[in-house]
């Protein structure tokens, strides 16, 4: 790679940025419809090498999208509402375990507030989660206050379904079409640089996003056979929190021995729960990383966490969106041109 096509690409991920920056609240739906696109598109392709005419293809897939969407809004709010709803009614008993049992243990080494207490804590969720009323309806109710909040959650409930359905078709003639755009004497080292991007991307992406659901699962069955009241608010948490290796595990063996020891107060039911976590570790490091992510991915759990709280304070919830592809873009990026330094230097 030349001195100018490095530079090239790195005034235009500066140009691309500052747009980002920019157009922030208005690419959200795009955001989105391009994710999806890209998660499915090799369903609709494994569709169409069945001879399905692709047009059918995508509305096969577009249907079962539709479809895991409603069963997540009709079937798993209700039970995540539910959840949130015993969790508020613990509150009061975890404040009195930790009032009576830790801030004495913690004062004997630091000074803890006299007025430490979760009494705001719970104040604040009973505001917003109150024990009647479906959480999708108080969602409702917050955004329909706000006639542009109302406006704005329409236009992105209707573009992305439609943006998608339309990636979804011309996927392939996207892709060639950039393909073509490309200046020929740095079309090579391009389309080298975007087929290692899109193996790491789709290596985290729909790897990470298996692993996760699998890990909810296994930690929600597995705290709900325990029989802590809010396991499976906190296997969903802790697997939506495994997108960063370790994190989801550590948070949610927090949450859950918290729980256990003020609705238990005993040493079976933690050993249990230790039990449950350590087997999900177990699974995660030894059966589904290795089978469903691999080792191409190439993007360290620091650097996740980093691009995650960094790309989400400078644009957002699109940066969040942004934040793992862009950072196995940069990686790629920033090793061609690590090794063309290297080479050169030789």
């Amino acid at each position: 790679m030349t001195d100018p096509q490095r530079w090239l690409i790195i005034l235009s991920i500066l140009i691309v940025g500052a747009l980002v920056y920019l157009l922030a609240p208005v690419l959200t739906p795009f955001v989105v419809a391009i994710l999806l696109a890209y998660l499915f598109n090799p369903i609709v392709d494994w569709l169409v090498r069945w001879h399905v005419p692709r047009i059918l293809a995508v509305i096969v897939v577009f249907l079962f999208i539709i479809f895991i969407v409603m069963c997540l809004i009709f079937l798993i709010v209700p039970i995540i509402e539910q959840q949130i709803i015993i969790f508020v009614g613990h509150l009061p008993i975890i404040d009195k375990w930790i009032t009576a049992t830790i801030i004495p243990w913690l004062n004997k080494y630091i000074t803890i507030p006299s007025d430490f207490n979760l009494s705001q804590f719970k104040a604040t969720l009973a505001q917003y989660l109150p024990g009647s009323g479906s959480l999708v309806a108080k969602i409702w109710t917050m955004v329909s206050h706000s006639g542009i909040a109302l406006i704005s959650f329409f236009t992105n409930l209707i573009l992305i379904p439609v943006v998608t359905f339309y990636l979804l078709c011309d996927w392939h003639k996207i892709t060639t079409s950039i393909k073509n755009a490309l200046p020929i004497h740095s079309a090579e080292n391009i389309t080298g640089m975007l087929k290692e991007c899109g193996i790491a991307l789709s290596s985290f992406f729909r790897g990470q996003l298996l692993v996760m659901v699998c890990l909810g699962m296994v930690y929600a069955i597995g705290l709900g056979l325990v029989g802590l009241d809010v396991g499976i608010l906190i296997g969903i948490f802790a697997g939506i929190l495994s997108i960063v290796p370790y994190l989801g595990f550590i948070s949610g063996l927090i949450l859950a021995l918290l729980a256990t020891i003020t609705q238990f107060h005993d040493w079976t039911h933690i050993l249990m729960v230790l039990g449950v976590f350590i087997i999900g570790e177990i699974l995660e490091s030894f059966v589904l990383v290795p089978s469903l992510v691999g080792d191409r991915v190439g993007l360290h759990p620091v650097i996740v966490i980093f691009a995650l709280l960094a790309f989400g304070k400078l644009f957002g919830f699109v940066g969040v969106l942004l934040a793992v592809p862009a950072s196995a873009v940069i990686v790629v990026l920033l090793r061609h041109l690590y090794f063309g330094l290297k080479i050169r230097n030789l």
